[in-house]
């Protein structure tokens, strides 16, 4: 299958084409309707750190990018009900509504975060923010990882202030799953509002989570 500049070729991406809605929205367009599929591990794998870090079952989730991921319906099973889940591709959401209906599914860019703070129940009113993924896709681009574009810096930009004016002050937390080793990631999220831990995890195969903990309002 081939793709002209503007229609992505799903079957053979460049990096950059994870960026776009374009990719994605034809990615998910030709996949089956119960399709699912998740970057790194399940939620079986990762359920004790959730459960470590957020232990209250009534914390408010953002759920960055969700894609057609099971971690959010599995966090659901697990007791976590107060899940809202987002992502830019309209045909994705539609299928989720329609596979989950149980969960709140919305259409948006989550590099316009604050611009959607209202409609999202306001700055400062989100417990527990999570990225599985999704700044990678953001940062996916056809050049040198250790010189990002000024696009992919304006990325990580709005998705890491946006989640900074969502969390709750002092006691908000954000969750990032990535395979971005520190030297390439923290750069990036570095902000004087909040302190970020990073553990490394799986046993052969290695990728690693950004604790975000937000300490000033």
């Amino acid at each position: 299958m081939s793709s002209t500049e503007n229609e992505p070729d799903v079957l053979a991406p460049k990096n950059a084409d994870f960026q776009t809605k374009a990719y994605w929205d034809k990615r998910y367009a030709m996949e089956a309707p119960d399709a699912e599929f998740d970057w790194f591990r399940k939620y079986s794998d990762i359920r004790d750190i959730i459960n470590e870090l957020v232990p209250d079952r009534a914390s408010r989730i953002l759920m960055l990018g969700c894609g057609n991921s099971t971690l959010s319906k599995d966090m659901y099973e697990d007791g976590y009900h107060h899940i809202v889940n987002l992502d830019y591709s309209d045909v994705l959401i539609e299928k989720m509504r329609e596979r989950v209906p149980e969960l709140d599914w919305r259409v948006m860019d989550i590099r316009e975060l604050k611009e959607h703070a209202d409609e999202l129940g306001g700055a400062g009113t989100w417990d527990v923010i999570i990225d599985k993924g999704t700044m990678d896709a953001l940062m996916a681009e056809n050049g040198s990882v250790w010189n990002p574009s000024d696009q992919v810096l304006d990325n990580v930009a709005r998705e890491v202030d946006g989640v900074l004016h969502l969390l709750k002050p002092k006691t908000g937390l954000f969750l990032y799953f990535t395979f971005g080793q520190p030297h390439f990631r923290r750069p990036h999220m570095q902000r004087e509002t909040w302190t970020i831990e990073t553990r490394e995890l799986g046993d052969m195969f290695h990728y690693y989570l950004y604790i975000g903990r937000k300490h000033i309002p």
